[in-house]
């Protein structure tokens, strides 16, 4: 391995997690091993794999093919907020346009975005299930959200196929480590995921405090408000901010 190479696996090679929520086959699985190692990653999170010890399934361990110490080493977790927790900033990849969620970008943008976040920390891309791709609520919970331009008249891609992809542009966009990707680096440090989803609730709560917020009828506020600051790119700072505002109304609630 070149040593270029060796420095940015302490970088954002290593920053990066890719993350397979409910996968149902276990050939996919290992297949996504593959594409990840032949790419310079090494990190694979299965959240909830529908087939139970699926890193050991022969079909998985032969689709590796090689990258049999990818596959070996892929974190399991119940849940996608745990498969983020300490990411500063994850995409949701999604094969169809969402009414509510993030910012929407194709793979090269958000490759080209990569480089300035994984400097913060731990950098996330999330795929879902093979067959109904990833929930509402999922998406919701990620920084970004990117699609990949298929032929329109057949844009089925393989899950697999679609890691390879992203792997494939994150790889060229570390290597080239791009002047414009400094540029889109806040000047404070981002917030994790973690950080966030404690912010929303806690926001949540103070507008349930406030009477603005309606628990038994919230339409789609939470929803809207999610996709305000995911436009922005919360920094940590941010985040103590709007949580010690929420925390000053909810103060004030009790006392009144």
């Amino acid at each position: 391995m070149e040593s270029n190479e060796l420095s940015l696996h302490a970088d954002g090679f290593a920053s990066t997690r890719f993350v397979l929520v409910e996968p149902s086959h276990p050939g996919n699985v290992g297949a996504a091993a593959r594409a990840l190692k032949t790419m310079g990653f090494a990190r694979l999170v299965l959240v909830a794999p529908r087939v139970p010890n699926v890193k050991d399934e022969p079909e998985a361990v032969a689709m590796a093919s090689g990258a049999d110490d990818v596959l070996a080493s892929a974190q399991v977790v119940e849940s996608l907020a745990d498969a983020l927790v300490g990411v500063h900033w994850s995409v949701a990849l999604t094969a169809r346009m969402r009414e509510y969620g993030p910012p929407q970008m194709p793979p090269r943008e958000l490759a080209q975005r990569a480089p300035a976040f994984a400097r913060d920390g731990d950098i996330a891309l999330v795929f879902g299930n093979e067959r109904t791709g990833l929930s509402n609520a999922d998406v919701e919970r990620c920084s970004a959200l990117a699609h990949i331009p298929a032929n329109p008249a057949y844009s089925s891609l393989n899950l697999a196929q679609a890691v390879q992809v992203l792997a494939y542009e994150l790889r060229l966009a570390f290597h080239e480590a791009a002047p414009e990707a400094a540029a889109v680096a806040s000047a404070g440090q981002s917030a994790s995921s973690d950080e966030i989803e404690g912010m929303y609730a806690h926001l949540e709560e103070a507008l349930v405090a406030l009477e603005f917020l309606d628990p038994a009828n919230p339409k789609k506020l939470m929803s809207r408000v999610r996709r305000l600051f995911a436009r922005s790119g919360l920094e940590r700072e941010e985040v103590n901010i709007l949580r010690g505002i929420a925390k000053h109304i909810l103060l004030r609630d009790k006392k009144g």
